[in-house]
C-alpha cells in the first residue's frame, strides 16, 4: 500500500471514528425537534457521508471479494450506510416523504454490500430477497393469521436480545483481547448481525410510513397556515424574526404603524381619530345599583301575558275540572249509575286483591 494510500485510510479511520462520537453525541440532547439536536444531526450526516466518499476513493470494498478479503479494522466501515439511514431518519426539517426515501435508499445501500459479501444469514437472505420482489409492500409481519404475526414478533425480539446480550459481552472484554485480532472482527460481526436486524425493522416502519403519508393531502393544513403566516409578513413589512404567534402585535410595532400611541399631544392637540363614548357616565350609574336582575313586570302584567297567550282557563260547568252533578228526577240515569256500581261491587268480590298475580306468590 502506497504512503498516500496509507495516509488517506489514516484519515478514513479518524473521520468515521468522529462521526461516531457525534452520532453518541446526539444521545445526550434530550429534544430531537430542537435546533441544537438538528445541528448536531446534520454535522453526524454531513461526517459519514464524507466517509462514504473516501471509502469509495479508496476502493475498500469490491464486489471480488469475499468477507475473508475484508480486514478486520475495515469491517467497521461497513455500517457506514447503516448510521447513515439512522441519522437521516431522525431529520425533522426536511419533508418527511423526503426524509423516508433517503433513509431507505441508505439501508439499502447497507443490505446490498452485505449481500455482495454473502455475510447475511439464512434468515437476512431470505428477508433481503423478499424485500426486493415487494420493495413497497414489504412488511416483517407478511401474513394475517394473528397467532403467525404474534410468533414472528416474539422470535425476533428473542433474536435482538441475544444478538445485543453477544455484543454487550465482546464489548466487556478484556484490553488485551480487543488488542486481538480475530476478538475484534468478532465483535464487528457482531455489531453488524444486529445492525442487519434492526436495518430490517428499520425498512418495514417505513414503509407503513409513507402509506400514510400517501393518504394525506398533497399541502397539508399546517403548511397551508405556515405560507398564510409568511403572505401576511410580506405584504405587512413584519420581517420572519420578529414573528411570534401572539394574536396581538407587540407595542413597538403597533407605535410604527401609527396605529396606537399617545392620543393627545402636550399642546392638547389629538393626534390620531378617535370616538367620544358615554362609558363613564354609564359606569357612574350603574355604581349603586343592584347586583342581581330587577323584574320588568308586575304580577297582574304576568297573569294577563299569560292569559293571551292561553295559559290561564276561565270559567265552570262541563268546561271545568269539577264533577257533574247527577239530575235526580231522570230515573233511567239514576237506575244506570246503580247497576254499573252494582257490577262493580260483583267484580270485586268475584276478584280479589292479588288474585291475578300467580307469578310471584310465596
Amino acid at each position: 500500500m502506497e504512503a498516500s494510500s496509507i495516509e488517506r485510510h489514516s484519515s478514513l479511520r479518524s473521520l468515521f471514528k468522529s462521526a461516531n462520537n457525534q452520532r453518541h453525541k446526539l444521545n445526550s440532547i434530550p429534544d430531537s425537534s430542537s435546533s441544537v439536536y438538528q445541528d448536531n444531526l446534520r454535522a453526524a450526516i454531513a461526517a459519514f457521508r464524507e466517509c462514504q466518499q473516501l471509502t469509495e476513493k479508496l476502493a475498500i470494498f469490491s464486489s471480488n471479494e469475499s468477507e475473508d478479503d475484508i480486514a478486520s479494522g475495515d469491517l467497521q466501515f461497513l455500517l457506514i450506510n447503516h448510521f447513515l439511514g439512522e441519522l437521516i431518519k431522525a431529520d425533522s426539517i426536511t419533508t418527511r416523504k423526503t426524509v423516508l426515501q433517503q433513509a431507505r435508499v441508505a439501508y439499502e445501500r447497507y443490505l446490498k454490500l452485505l449481500d455482495n459479501y454473502d455475510m447475511l444469514s439464512k434468515v437476512d437472505s431470505n428477508l433481503y430477497q423478499r424485500y426486493l420482489s415487494e420493495r413497497d409492500d414489504f412488511s416483517l409481519l407478511s401474513t394475517s393469521d394473528p397467532t403467525a404475526r404474534r410468533n414472528t414478533k416474539i422470535s425476533r425480539y428473542k433474536r435482538e436480545q441475544e444478538l445485543k446480550l453477544k455484543l454487550e459481552y465482546l464489548a466487556r472484554a478484556p484490553l488485551a483481547l480487543q488488542n486481538d485480532d480475530a476478538a475484534s472482527r468478532e465483535i464487528y460481526l457482531a455489531e453488524i448481525q444486529l445492525c442487519t436486524h434492526n436495518t430490517f425493522h428499520a425498512l418495514d416502519m417505513i414503509n407503513q410510513e409513507l402509506k400514510i403519508i400517501s393518504l394525506m393531502p398533497l399541502t397539508s393544513p399546517a403548511r397551508e397556515a405556515e405560507e398564510q403566516a409568511e403572505d401576511y409578513r410580506r405584504r405587512n413589512g413584519v420581517p420572519n424574526n420578529s414573528y411570534s404567534d401572539r394574536l396581538d402585535p407587540p407595542i413597538s410595532q403597533l407605535l410604527s404603524r401609527g396605529k396606537a400611541g399617545p392620543l393627545l399631544s402636550k399642546d392638547g392637540k389629538p393626534l390620531r381619530p378617535f370616538t367620544l363614548l358615554d362609558s363613564r357616565q354609564r359606569l357612574q350609574d350603574g355604581v349603586f345599583k343592584q347586583d342581581h336582575a330587577l323584574p320588568t313586570m308586575t304580577m297582574d302584567e304576568y297573569l294577563e301575558e299569560e292569559r293571551k297567550r292561553g295559559g290561564i282557563v276561565d270559567g265552570g260547568g262541563k268546561s271545568g275540572g269539577g264533577p257533574q252533578q247527577l239530575d235526580e228526577d231522570d230515573m233511567e240515569k239514576a237506575d244506570s249509575e246503580t247497576m254499573k256500581a252494582r257490577e262493580w261491587d260483583e267484580y270485586v268480590e268475584a276478584n280479589p286483591k292479588g288474585s291475578g298475580n300467580t307469578l310471584n306468590r310465596g
